[in-house]
């Protein structure tokens, strides 16, 4: 039996992106957001259909994302971040308290959100990992849009809804 196969997309030409990095620990979410917007870049996004919120710290991006996601302006949305473990709870706290609102965000809107915000035990590991980081959220957020895109055409197709 041959099934029909949905072949991923990088072309980011005409997609519009929205991005909310946080601030706390600037130099790793600084480190996220030049891999990312770069890697946006050379996939044909252009500059001018990237929008950048930044906000306090991780616990944010949730909020931030669910109102860009309210504006129905863009294709999909990429959070950037870095927690790093510290003496206490509170990591654990942002760690999953950010992750799920994030994930909540993409579901509640069925809008593509790329998480890239990083948990790690230390700041050499959130170094280590930002750079590829930012760069696979700007690739899923480009993968994950034209998807979106296509599987909402191939509803309106199969609902008599063709132009």
């Amino acid at each position: 039996m041959e099934i029909g196969k949905y072949a991923p997309n990088l072309d980011g030409a005409q997609l519009r992106i929205g991005i909310v990095q946080a601030r706390f620990n600037e130099p790793v979410c600084n480190g996220l957001l030049d891999a990312c917007v770069a890697e946006l870049e050379s996939l044909g996004v252009a500059g001018e259909d990237v929008l950048l919120v930044t906000v306090p710290g991780a616990l944010e991006i949730p909020f931030a994302l669910s109102r860009l996601a309210e504006s129905d302006q863009f294709d999909a949305l990429i959070a950037l971040g870095a927690v790093i473990r510290g003496e206490t709870y509170h990591f654990e706290l942002v760690s999953n308290e950010s992750g799920a609102g994030i994930s909540r965000i993409a579901l509640d809107y069925g809008l593509p959100v790329a998480n890239a915000v990083l948990t790690t035990e230390d700041d050499a590991q959130a170094e280590a990992r930002m750079a590829e980081k930012g760069r696979d959220a700007a690739r899923v957020a480009v993968e994950m849009a034209n998807m979106a895109i296509s599987l909402a055409e191939l509803a309106d197709y199969e609902n008599g809804e063709e132009e």
